[in-house]
């Protein structure tokens, strides 16, 4: 049976120690501070955004923030941006995603100062990870390195497949993984015979946002599984993009859903923010 690689355990021991760091940072008269910037009232980024803020009470970090309301013009969203951007004691700046429609994603995420962009989502913060030299890195997939470390879990010289071309987890962890030394695919909806190449994976990372898309006919008996995606089913229950029941058995390690790689994520971005305060300290 496999491993189960608990994100709930690994991203609380992660925070502990933040806060620590946050502690000797405010000694030196620095608070990392987050932004976070949220336009309209999506129900999940509601959740999410309620779920950054109380993870940055507990370790100390300072959250600021700004609601705008769904009929925000993109001007005005540009502006607030641009403020934060000269606010020196803003660290690390985050607008919620998705925007509503008719505002420019692309636009926002440009208008953000590289030295604040917490998310790592910035043409330059992409280009710093490609050239093995990432200043900040999306949080989903900073938080999956971050939970194979703590289980002595070595990319290096390893088969990774990642079925996901995002740019919020596909590209930048394929990004990291090729950092570490590891042999990448990205996989996708129109890659032909998938089964065959995830089979292959010493480590497997789905990241679609499809309930049970892989199931133990997809997976090499004891490769590592990382299962990114989570959705409702129609009973009302949160799945994986991995049908765990039928995988488990054969894996070596799975990550669960939910209590896996969702917990990483906040604790990766807590992370980021403090090291972008300690950044602003040491100049």
């Amino acid at each position: 049976m496999a491993t189960r690689l608990d994100g709930r355990v690994v991203s609380k021991k992660i925070l502990g120690e933040l806060k620590q760091t946050v502690a000797k940072l405010a000694q030196q008269d620095v608070t990392p501070t987050l932004a976070v910037v949220l336009v309209g009232s999506d129900p999940a980024s509601e959740v999410y955004v309620r779920n950054k803020q109380r993870r940055a009470e507990e370790i100390g970090v300072r959250s600021l923030m700004y609601r705008l309301p769904e009929d925000t013009s993109q001007m005005t969203l540009l502006a607030k941006v641009a403020e934060l951007n000269q606010d020196p004691d803003v660290d690390a700046i985050l607008v919620q995603l998705p925007l509503p429609a008719g505002l420019d994603e692309r636009a926002v995420i440009d208008a953000i100062d590289p030295n604040k962009d917490v998310d790592g989502f910035s043409p330059v913060s992409v280009g710093r990870l490609w050239t093995n030299e990432p200043t900040v890195v999306a949080s989903t997939p900073y938080g999956i390195m971050a939970l194979l470390d703590a289980y002595d879990i070595d990319v290096a010289g390893q088969r990774v497949v990642i079925v996901g071309r995002s740019n919020i987890v596909g590209r930048p962890l394929a990004g990291l993984m090729v950092n570490h030394d590891a042999t990448v695919t990205i996989a996708h909806s129109k890659t032909r015979n998938l089964k065959q190449l995830t089979r292959e994976a010493d480590i497997l990372v789905v990241a679609v946002g499809r309930p049970h898309f892989i199931g133990a006919d997809a997976v090499k008996p004891g490769a590592t599984v990382i299962d990114v995606g989570i959705s409702r089913g129609a009973d009302g229950k949160l799945h994986g993009d991995v049908d765990d029941d039928t995988v488990a058995p054969i894996a070596g390690a799975l990550t669960p859903v939910p209590g896996g790689v969702g917990p990483m994520t906040i604790a990766s971005l807590m992370a980021q923010t403090v090291a972008l305060a300690k950044r602003r300290l040491h100049g």
